[in-house]
């Protein structure tokens, strides 16, 4: 490849989907990759209410909120597309799927962030609790890419977010940290399978984020203790915004990561290097 450019960082034109993109890192993607020149895509199931067209219109590329009702509750906003929708649903994956394809035709950047969990020890936990977990943090991200596939052309770009604890143990999340492990494995294992296409498969694993999610979970383990607990700070020594998850992200994304595939780029304040965890 010929000697980089500073606007090989740029999206410019790129087509993007991002999953959770309500708020936190996938908000922070969407918004970025949109700076960056890309056309976004974004879908989640629960836009905040106060701020929904405002929110929906950001992650999917400022513009005049221009609001469509059908099937799937399509916001669409400027340039972008925002669909409100649950990744776990194939039907309505397969909707998005088909807004995307009507408005530009392919996907050159798929950004799997949407995910969750709750704080509960490993027996407490039901076969519901624990069905929700493998569903909206595994099987959705093998339906979505399953499903935009056959749109992203030679040279494209997957980028799943994970966790930290995707690569620790996690007492009190034991479900979802395998699922999370469970990405990161796909995600080596599809960046062998879609080489020959050259379509790059790489993950994100976030912490130490200053998100909703992130401060929900921390209350809950303070409420139900367990003999562990993570690391109250980073290396680093502070928290983070979003932000920083959505730089790794533009970078995977685009011409600088041109040679990076079936690999994981931590964006955590050194919790990955540290071991994250000590006992209390």
């Amino acid at each position: 490849m010929a000697a980089l450019s500073p606007d090989a960082v740029l999206l410019t034109g790129r087509v993007a989907v991002v999953t959770g993109a309500g708020r936190g890192i996938g908000l922070a993607i969407a918004e970025t990759f949109a700076a960056f020149g890309a056309h976004v895509a974004v879908c989640d199931r629960d836009w905040p209410q106060a701020d929904r067209a405002d929110r929906a219109d950001r992650a999917g590329q400022a513009g005049r909120a221009d609001r469509t009702d059908h099937a799937a509750q399509a916001d669409r906003a400027g340039a972008g597309l925002a669909m409100t929708l649950d990744v776990r649903d194939p039907v309505a994956v397969g909707l998005f799927a088909e807004a995307v394809r009507e408005r530009w035709g392919r996907v050159d950047v798929l950004v799997n962030n949407a995910g969750g969990t709750f704080h509960a020890a490993f027996a407490d936990l039901s076969p519901r609790g624990e069905r929700t977990l493998v569903e909206e943090n595994f099987s959705q991200v093998t339906g979505m890419i399953r499903t935009m596939l056959p749109m992203m052309p030679d040279g494209s770009s997957i980028i799943n977010v994970t966790s930290s604890e995707a690569h620790q143990a996690a007492p009190g999340f034991a479900v979802y940290a395998a699922m999370k492990a469970g990405v990161a494995s796909l995600t080596s294992s599809l960046a062998l399978e879609l080489a020959p296409r050259g379509i790059r498969v790489n993950a994100i694993a976030p912490d130490a984020l200053r998100t909703e999610g992130e401060s929900r979970v921390r209350e809950s383990m303070s409420a139900r203790p367990l003999p562990y607990d993570p690391a109250r700070l980073p290396p680093l020594g502070h928290l983070a915004d979003p932000a920083e998850a959505a730089g790794a992200a533009v970078f995977l994304a685009g011409r600088l990561a041109g040679f990076v595939t079936g690999t994981t780029v931590h964006v955590d304040g050194g919790i990955h290097a540290a071991g994250g965890w000590h006992r209390t």
